[in-house]
């Protein structure tokens, strides 16, 4: 069946992906999107996505979609959670290599070099997306306890930083050591 938007005579069949921008950490790292709202004849979507090295795109999931990540420029380390495995595999990505990221899969990456661009590419036009933060935030200390015996009291001072649900982190005034020890722990043994 042909897709009525197609059909139509005024049909738009380009876009510009910077014209929306979706987060921004500062001018160094923020992210812009092309999805079905802005360009109707979509049958996927993306994040373009720009980050100086030491940003992390933090830990979530897509309950919708499988995403696939394209390295335009830099370096970055993926990380992704295998729920069949139980194991963590990594990937260290130069330009034109991808990494993929299936349905309900937790993951995130990691900029290894500065100036890096991606696309975050969907096989849906508009993905759900469940972040790390929110679901840790949501998690009363007490249930940390009884799932995993951590201290409630830790677990509580722990949490309390998670104010926002920023995609790129680690936070403005966060330790710059923090980001650093990010990218140290994301290599990998996975290298392409």
């Amino acid at each position: 069946m042909i897709n009525p938007i197609l059909q139509s005579p005024n049909v738009q069949l380009a876009g510009d992906s910077n014209a929306v921008l979706n987060y921004q950490r500062d001018a160094r790292n923020y992210v812009t999107q092309l999805f079905g709202e802005q360009l109707p004849a979509i049958q996927n979507g993306f994040f373009n996505v720009h980050m100086s090295k030491g940003i992390i795109v933090q830990p979530h999931w897509h309950t919708n979609v499988t995403e696939m990540i394209v390295l335009i420029s830099g370096e970055i380390t993926t990380s992704v959670f295998d729920p069949f495995t139980r194991r963590r595999m990594n990937y260290h990505l130069k330009p034109g290599q991808v990494s993929i990221f299936p349905k309900g899969w937790f993951h995130w990456f990691v900029a290894d070099t500065d100036d890096v661009h991606l696309l975050t590419i969907f096989d849906q036009p508009t993905p759900d997306i469940v972040l790390g933060a929110d679901f840790l935030a949501a998690t009363p200390p007490e249930v940390a306890h009884r799932a995993y015996c951590i201290d409630e009291e830790a677990y509580a001072k722990a949490i309390a930083s998670i104010k926002n649900d920023a995609i790129l982190g680690p936070p403005i005034g966060c330790v710059d050591s923090v980001s650093d020890q990010a990218t140290q722990a994301s290599k990998t043994k996975g290298e392409l």
